[in-house]
Order: C-alpha cells, then structure tokens, then sequence
C-alpha cells in the first residue's frame, strides 16, 4: 500500500517536469530578441552601407538591458487583467516584441534609419521587461532543490537562442534576405506566447501594497540583510575574471593569434556557445547534489582557471588544437559559472520583490562587465596579450575570497538551501 508521501512525490514528478520545459523554453524566448537589436542588427546596418560611427551610435539603443531595474517595481506591484502576475506581464512583452519584430521587417536601415532606431530601442525595453518577468517568474516557481538544473536550463536556452537570432539569422539572411529573416524571428517568438499561457503557477507572495513601497521596500530589505555589501561585492566580482577574458576575446584570435575569420567564426561562435551550454547543463546537475557555496567555490575556481588555454595561444601554442581547446575550457568553465551564478541570484530574491532585486542584481553584474570595456582594451594595447590573460586570471580572485568570507551565511540568504 503506497504512503500518502509516495502519491506526493508521484504527483509532483510532472508538475516538475513542466516547470523545467517551461524554463527552458522561455530562457529561449528571453535570449532571441538580443542578437535581433544588437549583432544581427549591426551586420544588416554594415551591409546597408551605414558609416561605422552610425553603426557605433546604434549600440545605445541597448541601454534598457542596464536600466530595466527603474521600473521593474512596476512588475512586482502590478497584476495585469490577464493569466497571473508574471505570466501576464511575460505575455505582454512577448506579444509586443513580435509586433516590434514585424515592423523592422516592414522597414531597413537604408530606407529609414531613425524608424529603424527606434524600433530597436522599443524592442531592446520590451525585451528588457520580458527578461525581468521570466527571472521573476523562474525565480518564484522553481523549488531550492531545483533552482541549479533550472537556472541551468534557462541558460542553455538563452545561449540557444543567441546562436539562433545571431549566427544562423545571418546564414537565412544571407539566402533569404533581412525582411524574411526578422519575420521568422518574429514566428520563433510565439513558442514564448504559448509557453507564457499554459506555464504551471505555484502560489505565491503576496504583491507590495502600494508603488511607492515597491521601490523602497525591495532596497531596505537588502540593506537590513547581514553583510549586505559582501553579498553585493561578490555579486560585482564573481564573474570578473571570465568578462574580462571574454571581452576581446574575438578581437585577440583574429589580431593577436591570426586565426582566420571562419575559423573564429565557426569556433568561437559556434563550438563556443554550444560548449557554454554543455558548461550550464553540468553545472546543474551538479548543484542538485552539491550546496550553493560549494558550487560556487568550485565552478569559480575552474572558471578562472579556464582563461588558461586563451593565455596559452598568447604564448605561442596556436595550431588549430589550441584554438578549440581555448573556446571549449574557457566556454564550458564560462557556462559552469554562469548557471550556479543564476542560481545565486535566485537565491538572494525575496519573493516579495523578485522582479526588483532580481533586476537590481543582474545590472550590478552588467555595470562591472561593461566597466571592464575600456580597460580590456587599454591592458591589451599597451601591456600585450600575456599580460591581458594574466590579469584575467587573477580577477577571478576576489569572487572567491569573499565566498570563502561568506561561508557560514549562505543558509541566511531567502531563497538558499543548506547542503554539504
């Protein structure tokens, strides 16, 4: 005879399987629209013969991507007349990113550069607020014992659908042209939709009673926390050392290394991505054995030590095997890091206000990657790209001191759960 915890467990078999599917098919959805107003917009602007400094100017229209924490309070207060909270603001972003979509395809840079400008900026917010509502949603609905191999699977479909807007778009668009390539990007984006109506819902916290405490609370909350700027700190500095390695990686095996452009292309795209997937999907399985500070102690020190094989080419190794070595450990080391990241974040959201802090944690991480643009490439210039490799390595450093200085807080954080 069956025990009243074993129909449990049976019941909550599929609504788990549902919740991962789900996941990952709206990481898909969350990933598609970047590629569409940043990389495969630049190259339809530079096959439009559009100057270099236009081209330039166009990447402020990703701005919203930094800055969707100012009204992401927004999606913790407000319920919208249909589904629930988060799948009804995920409804409506994804519905207005296909009609944004359409209209480009309606347009092209050579026509009208200033519509085209302003349908990216309108698709860059709408796909900033998508990706506030879906970490908000992931955030909420995904149990801690889940949160690695969910986070994972979000990741892997984010990286999927970058190499889907980016790479491939520009193989359709090659053969088919920009106005059928953005339609059919436009058709991709209705697996979102259909995943955003029929995604399964847990209860959950009840919403900030007024706007004004949805800005506040989320930040006193934080504050009140203890070592509230060490958590902040690590959140700043655990993916330092493989942002700054990956900057210009591109730009040092085209230059520094003197690979061919199809070569890097096809490698560092391609195998790249699919690596850093491969990356994700361990790192989750992994976290659902292993505790949130022991994956992020050890994912961290192989993601610093992954700018090895980059730093190796720097020295000289640099046959074809040294290519695909470099792209696969720093891709896949990349991809370990980046899921337990997420599951990180995740754990640090009170429910209350996910979409704010989770917003909040995401652009503390985007300022120090953006941040680290200017000197990347002042380091390479001046210093050459040993030295750059080598500083790369070592920026993985204060990510870990300050998990080993954390380590008996992390049972405290809202979302964590205690491990070995």
């Amino acid at each position: 005879m069956s025990t009243g915890v074993g129909v449990r467990e049976a019941d909550a078999r599929p609504q788990r399987a549902r919740m991962l599917v789900a996941v990952t098919v709206l990481g898909f959805s969350s990933g598609l629209p970047l590629a569409l107003s940043s990389g495969t917009l630049e190259a339809w602007c530079a096959v439009s013969g559009l100057s270099l400094k236009t081209i330039g100017l166009l990447k402020l229209v990703g701005l919203s991507y930094v800055f969707k924490f100012l009204w992401a309070p927004l999606l913790d207060r407000y319920r919208l007349p249909w589904l629930s909270r988060r799948r009804g603001w995920m409804l409506l972003t994804q519905v207005a990113i296909i009609g944004v979509l359409i209209a480009m395809a309606g347009t092209s840079p050579r026509e009208s550069l200033t519509a085209i400008a302003a349908l990216a900026a309108i698709l860059v917010f709408f796909s900033a607020t998508q990706d506030t509502a879906i970490n908000a949603y992931t955030t909420d609905q995904l149990l801690p014992q889940d949160r690695g191999l969910g986070s994972a699977l979000s990741v892997g479909g984010y990286r999927l659908a970058m190499l889907v807007s980016g790479g491939l778009a520009l193989v359709f668009a090659a053969r088919a042209g920009w106005h059928a390539t953005y339609l059919m990007m436009a058709a991709l984006m209705c697996v979102g939709v259909i995943t955003s109506v029929f995604a399964p819902e847990r209860e959950m916290a009840s919403r900030p009673v007024t706007l004004l405490r949805a800005f506040v609370e989320p930040l006193r909350e934080m504050a009140a926390r203890p070592h509230a700027w060490t958590w902040l700190a690590l959140v700043l500095t655990y993916k330092l050392g493989n942002a700054f390695a990956l900057s210009l990686s591109t730009t040092f095996l085209l230059r520094g290394a003197h690979y061919g452009l199809a070569e890097v292309g096809w490698v560092n795209k391609v195998f790249g991505i699919s690596a850093t997937i491969v990356g994700a999907f361990a790192g989750g399985l992994l976290l659902e054995r292993w505790s949130l500070r022991r994956a992020l102690w050890v994912f961290g020190v192989l993601q610093g030590l992954g700018v090895l094989g980059f730093l190796a080419v720097a020295l000289g190794w640099n046959d074809f095997s040294a290519l695909i070595t470099a792209v696969a450990s720093e891709n896949f080391t990349s991809g370990l890091g980046t899921g337990v990241f997420v599951a990180l974040l995740m754990s640090m959201c009170d429910k209350r206000f996910t979409a704010t802090q989770f917003a909040l944690f995401s652009a503390l991480d985007a300022v120090g990657r953006t941040a680290l643009g200017p000197l990347a490439g002042w380091v390479a210039q001046v210093l050459g790209w040993p030295v750059y490799f080598s500083i790369a390595l070592a920026c993985a450093v204060p990510g870990l001191l300050l998990v080993a200085a954390l380590r008996g807080e992390f049972d405290r954080l809202p979302g964590a759960r205690s491990g070995v």
